[in-house]
């Protein structure tokens, strides 16, 4: 959505939300709200209530606040406490560590954690928020901030989130497919033309959850993810319409939201670390796994999105136990990814290289809304490791389908 039709249908919201409020505080019967009895309450509310909304000013910063969020469930919830007269705890900002002055105190042998200053706000308590305001918050909310939670927690605890992209590929053309899978370890894997065809079908699930918020009281997050991808020969009827590839990868990672200035008008929004496992579920010659630490980065520089990833891969077997050991010489040793609207969709992308090798891969993504709550997808792949057991293999593949708005993920 552009950032002026959203600022629009926000002011709009707000506007009717403040009438409303302003009705209602100056003549409850024309403002057609039944009237509630009053009921026996105890004097002293509970010590766990949350804390109530003492005035109509910051009762409408509060309704600013609650149509900022993007996920449904959570604005209905926020906008439920309001309404009871409760401020909702889902709009309280979180802190960003300011890396420059916590460096500057850790170099002076004084360290302490400086966060990043916390008086800019998207409304004041006293008035509604003009547009220059409103503008702020389309800003603020990026497609990075809204992804990891960096502003505000968007949603509580367990909750199933995008991850990375949820997409279906009806159509999916590898170009040269890896007919003949084996690995310095493994022997080789012979599929004729007519069991491994050109067309298959390419699907991806992928989820996360947050599991954990301010920890070490920084205002980390500690989520845990889930992403699925398979390759499916649909159309290959002689032989039973087999799954050619999965991929799964299950892992866990810290967010820290910082604030740091980039070269070029760019900032730096967060850093992170995690742990991935990645394999395909197989077993003996069609074996494929291993498992990677990495440290990773969220930059901004305007609309455009970008996410260095670094990794070392986690040894847990003896080389000859090893499915894939020369892997990283196709994967290197990180990746980065980004993103960039265009045109009301997105394009995005993912590059891995390994200068040792000359070997690497990537992926060009092309998102366009199509109809209500979904988007026509493109994908083009070049490059080594489109799938685990593609690892050593260079393939070409380009995929047309359709993704879901609400699971796009970030990528």
């Amino acid at each position: 959505m552009k950032k002026s039709v959203y600022v629009s249908k926000l002011s709009a919201l707000i506007g009717c939300g403040v009438m409303s409020l302003n009705a209602y505080a100056t003549d409850p019967v024309s403002a057609q709200i039944p009237a509630v009895q009053p009921t026996a309450m105890p004097s002293v509310p509970p010590a766990d209530a949350p804390p109530a909304v003492i005035d109509r000013a910051r009762g409408e910063q509060l309704f600013l606040e609650c149509a900022s969020l993007n996920h449904d469930a959570t604005r209905l919830a926020c906008f439920d406490s309001l309404a009871q007269g409760q401020i909702p705890n889902i709009t309280s900002p979180k802190r960003q560590i300011a890396l420059s002055d916590t460096a500057k105190s850790a170099f002076k042998g004084d360290f302490q954690v400086v966060y990043a200053d916390e008086s800019k706000s998207i409304a004041k308590p006293d008035e509604l928020p003009t547009s220059q305001e409103l503008e702020a918050a389309a800003d603020r909310y990026s497609p990075l901030s809204l992804a990891f939670d960096l502003d505000k927690n968007n949603t509580g605890l367990w909750q199933a989130r995008p991850h990375n992209p949820m997409y279906v590929l009806p159509l999916y053309l590898n170009a040269n497919p890896n007919r003949h899978p084996q690995t310095p370890s493994r022997e080789q894997v012979d599929y004729s033309q007519q069991e491994m065809q050109i067309p298959e079908m390419k699907f991806q699930l992928s989820v996360k959850a947050k599991a954990a918020e301010n920890l070490l009281g920084t205002d980390a997050d500690l989520w845990v993810g889930y992403t699925q991808q398979s390759h499916w020969q649909v159309y290959n009827s002689d032989h039973s319409r087999p799954f050619r590839a999965h991929d799964y990868q299950p892992e866990v990672f810290v967010t820290q939201p910082v604030s740091a200035d980039l070269p070029w008008g760019g900032r730096l929004r967060m850093l992170g670390a995690g742990a991935v496992h990645h394999s395909n579920g197989e077993e003996g010659d069609m074996s494929r796994s291993w498992n990677r630490a990495y440290l990773m980065a969220g930059m901004e520089w305007g609309n455009l999105t970008v996410m260095p990833r670094l990794w070392a891969r986690i040894n847990n077997e003896n080389t000859r136990d090893d499915d894939n050991p020369d892997i990283t010489d196709y994967y290197g040793y990180g990746d980065v990814k980004f993103l960039y609207p265009v045109n009301g969709g997105n394009v995005s992308g993912t590059v891995r290289y390994n200068p040792s090798t000359n070997k690497g891969a990537v992926q060009l993504d092309y998102v366009h809304p199509i109809g209500k709550g979904i988007s026509g997808y493109v994908q083009l792949f070049h490059g080594y490791g489109q799938s685990i057991i593609d690892y050593n293999a260079e393939t070409t593949g380009v995929g047309v389908g359709v993704m879901l708005n609400d699971w796009m993920g970030l990528y």
